[in-house]
Order: C-alpha cells, then sequence, then structure tokens
C-alpha cells in the first residue's frame, strides 16, 4: 500500500521519479534586449502550448514586449508556482531576491555568457523546459546571507556575498573579526568578502578564493589586498555568527550582491549570519556542477575519453 501511495504522488517516467510539476509559470527578465525578448516570446509559445498559466511580474522589464498578463510581484509570490528568470546571474540574483527568497522555486536561461545559476542554453529550451515543467528536474536548495547593521531590526540578504570595503580605489579599511563572540583579528586590508557556496564562483572567485560546492554548509571570509604576508581565506559553518566592526574613520561601505549599497561609519558592527529563507534552484536532470565548472572556467581542453588505444 505504501508503495502504491509513493507512485500516485511521486510518479515515475522510464524509471526516474517525477517531482512536482509546474502550472503557472512566471517570466522574468532584468534585461531590456531584443535576444532576451527573443527567448522570452519562444518560452511564451512553449507554455501556452502546454495550456500552462503564464503570468508577467510587473517588476520584469519585458512586461510590455509579451502576450501574458501583468501582475504585481505580490501576486506572483502568491500564485505562482516556478519562476523563469532570462539573463545571466545577475538577472536569476535580481529574481531571488524577489521571488526566490520568498519561497517561489527558479529555473535560469542563461544567455551564453559566463553564469554558474542559470544554466539552460537558448539553443536547448524547448526540451529541458518541457522536461522540467513535467517534472523531470533537480533541485538545490541554496543559502541567503543576512546582513544587520548595529541593533537596527531592518536587514538585507544576499545570494552570493556581502562585501566590506573603502569605496575607493587602493584604499584601506581596518576592521576587527568576530567569531561566534569570539575576537579572530585586527586586519588592514582593501576590504572583505563573506560569501556562500554559490558566491563562490562570483566575486570571491575574482579575489583567488576557494571554490565551494554547493553542498557545503559553510561560509567564506576572504580578505581583499590585506597588508599582511600570512593572511588566508577563513572557511567557517554557515551557522556561525559573524561580527566585523569598522574601526578607521574614513569612508566604508557594505555592498550586497553588487546591489544595495550600506554606508557605515567607524564602531559600526556588522553582524552577519544564515538567513532563514532559501532559494529554491531548479536544474535539467542533466545538470552537474563539474560539468559547470569545467565548460565555464575552462579547467580541461575536454573530458577524457573511456575509449581504449
Amino acid at each position: 500500500m505504501q508503495q502504491l501511495i509513493q507512485y500516485l504522488f511521486i510518479g515515475y517516467v522510464s524509471g526516474k521519479k517525477v517531482k512536482k510539476k509546474f502550472k503557472s509559470i512566471a517570466i522574468y527578465s532584468s534585461i531590456n534586449s531584443l535576444k532576451v525578448e527573443k527567448i522570452a516570446s519562444h518560452l511564451e509559445e512553449i507554455i501556452l502550448n502546454l495550456k500552462l498559466k503564464n503570468v508577467l511580474p510587473s517588476s520584469s522589464s519585458i512586461t510590455n514586449k509579451l502576450k501574458g498578463r501583468t501582475y504585481t510581484d505580490e501576486y506572483i509570490i502568491n500564485n505562482v508556482d516556478l519562476v523563469v528568470a532570462i539573463g545571466g546571474d545577475g538577472t536569476l540574483l535580481s529574481s531571488a531576491r524577489k521571488f526566490g527568497s520568498k519561497g517561489i522555486p527558479v529555473l535560469g536561461i542563461n544567455l551564453g555568457n559566463l553564469g554558474f545559476l542559470t544554466d539552460i542554453a537558448p539553443e536547448d529550451l524547448t526540451t529541458s523546459f518541457q522536461e522540467v515543467v513535467k517534472g523531470m528536474y533537480s533541485k538545490d536548495e541554496r543559502s541567503f546571507i543576512n546582513a544587520r547593521v548595529n541593533d537596527l531590526n531592518k536587514s538585507n540578504i544576499a545570494l552570493n556575498e556581502v562585501v566590506i570595503h573603502s569605496g575607493s580605489i587602493a584604499k584601506l579599511i581596518e576592521y576587527e573579526l568576530f567569531i561566534n563572540e569570539s575576537f579572530v583579528y585586527r586586519q588592514k586590508a582593501d576590504g572583505i568578502i563573506i560569501s556562500t557556496p554559490t558566491g563562490s564562483t562570483a566575486y570571491s572567485l575574482s579575489g583567488n578564493g576557494p571554490i565551494v560546492h554547493p553542498d557545503v554548509k559553510a561560509i567564506t571570509l576572504l580578505p581583499m589586498f590585506p597588508h599582511s604576508l600570512n593572511t588566508r581565506p577563513l572557511i567557517v559553518d554557515e551557522d556561525s555568527a559573524i561580527a566585523i566592526k569598522i574601526c578607521n574613520k574614513g569612508k566604508t561601505n557594505m555592498s550586497l550582491d553588487s546591489h544595495t549599497e550600506i554606508k557605515l561609519k567607524q564602531n559600526d558592527l556588522i553582524h552577519l549570519s544564515k538567513a532563514k529563507s532559501t532559494l529554491t534552484l531548479i536544474h535539467p536532470m542533466d545538470h552537474d556542477f563539474y560539468s559547470a565548472c569545467r565548460n565555464k572556467l575552462g579547467w580541461s581542453l575536454g573530458i577524457p575519453s573511456n575509449k581504449k588505444s
């Protein structure tokens, strides 16, 4: 009886488990271009042919170019099963803040640029998208970082990273780092990058930070051009309570995903921790993190052949 219930509620297609099917889909992009418009129109046609509900968020940059009806973001959050983000990682970060953090799964369509979060290529859109909406997909949960200044109730979230910096070229700031209320060090540097595993392939990568697999539950702290010969990246448990105290008198800023910018002052205490909300990313069944690294970072010239010489 238990096995029968599993078949009824999960379902099987060609020996593979079928997950929840999506019936109401929102098309979103923060980019307004002919290429995005063309892909969005193609996607809209697929959705209509599959007799699924197609809706458009009012915050999207392409709502006036499509046939679907436009709704408020609040309506999208309460009535949509899936948000499809068309663009690069910047577009997906935007959709993650607006919808993903509210519990709506997000699927990314890549425009062909370097992007680790948007993994469906335009030429694979028809096949991959139809498989996804029919329940043939993989998913993973990504954590956000929550950032709060001093004892203020207002907080902000970042999917990739929080960066504390001077806002100027070749100018140091000074800060103290605490983890779980324990003093770690006092540092002079251009700044510090606090990143999630998702963000390890973003700005942190440019600073020679480690690449962290999405399944690793950790937060990386990476000083930027530290005035020291022995400073290294520090990886801590994602449930750690991180605090950074600003010691310098000069200009200091905090950036979240290169989107939200907050001005800081001397003696400000920034509290950083894993946010309560998470992002559910949807991938095609053949998605593989290491394959993405090979293709996007040029790790090797090709996959070794299994053929015997």
